[in-house]
């Protein structure tokens, strides 16, 4: 594809999140360590899983695909966040911020759904246990998973098809560690009508609609956990989605708010991008280990077999 833009801007100059050189180092060490975190919980995950057999069932297949997604996500922002917390010409070519921009889409797109996708399959497992089997069937799982990657992907061409179109301004700074989207349309010249149109309608289905079937699914299953008349009963059948549910109001809450508040540059704009695209891939496997007794009991095992592995 053309990018119209070359004879004008060839690069966007990046602010971050300091201009001075201590916060930057201190930056630099916290977010490098993040990374890291986040790298190795989630391939722990995907281990995990992939190595016990117990696990081999539709919620921890979905809790995989997730893994990966945040893999990806993290891997899309963050290389370059640490290259120009490092440098003192902190700039993307234009080619390599659409790039990012269109694997952020890809990322918060896929992660969306497949955060609604688990929180049906919390549904289907709570409130009709004796057909969860029937319900969640291979079939329909794997639908639901590639469907999910699947929308990513499409609405991240729609996006990117509108971007390389635009024309950018000699003012080429933006206040970001990354490209996104909103603060893209910012730096264009030209008419950016359809551009915010498509991402209207990106913010809608991948985040409000999402959200609206997460909380859907949920009234659903609040209401047959409260039905429930022993405390125990309660408590387990919440402490099944608790992790999910976590992990659901941390990605949804900043990641909604990100978009749908003005793009100027705040702070706010800042915490709520870091939130959603540096912190909650490195809390998920956190939160699914810690808070899922299953997976604890999983990572014991494993451990044991590799440490019987090496004895051998």
């Amino acid at each position: 594809m053309d990018l119209k833009n070359q004879s004008t801007v060839t690069e966007f100059i990046l602010l971050g999140l300091s201009a001075n050189p201590h916060t930057q180092a201190l930056l630099f060490v916290m977010f490098l360590g993040i990374y890291l975190l986040t790298i190795m919980g989630n391939l722990m995950m995907l281990l995990v899983i992939r190595a016990d057999s117990h696990l081999h069932t539709p919620m921890y297949f979905f809790l995989s695909h997730l893994s990966f997604v945040d893999i990806c996500f993290s891997s899309v922002t963050m290389p370059k966040m640490l290259e120009n917390l490092l440098s003192r010409r902190k700039t993307i070519l234009v080619e390599g911020c659409l790039a990012q921009v269109f694997f952020v889409f890809v990322a918060a797109g896929t992660e969306a759904c497949l955060l609604s996708v688990m929180a049906y399959d919390r549904y289907a497992a709570i409130c009709h246990p004796l057909l969860y089997g029937q319900i969640m069937s291979k079939q329909l799982y794997m639908q639901l998973v590639w469907g999910s990657w699947g929308l990513g992907f499409l609405d991240a061409l729609i996006n990117i098809f509108l971007a390389v179109n635009m024309i950018f301004c000699e003012a080429k700074i933006t206040p970001h560690y990354s490209c996104e989207m909103p603060s893209l349309l910012s730096l264009s010249c030209s008419d950016i009508s359809r551009n915010l149109i498509a991402l209207l309608c990106s913010t809608l289905l991948h985040g409000l609609e999402t959200f609206l079937l997460v909380s859907l699914s949920y009234a659903c299953i609040i209401t047959a956990i409260l039905s429930i008349s022993s405390t125990s009963g309660r408590s387990k059948a919440f402490s099944t989605c608790s992790s999910h549910l976590t992990a659901v109001t941390l990605y949804f809450g900043s990641g909604l708010l990100r978009h749908l508040m003005p793009n100027s540059g705040s702070p706010a704009e800042l915490i709520f991008s870091v939130q959603y695209t540096v912190i909650t891939p490195m809390l998920n496997p956190l939160i699914y280990s810690l808070k899922n007794k299953e997976v604890k009991v999983a990572l014991k095992r494993t451990l044991e077999k590799y440490l019987q592995h090496i004895r051998c």
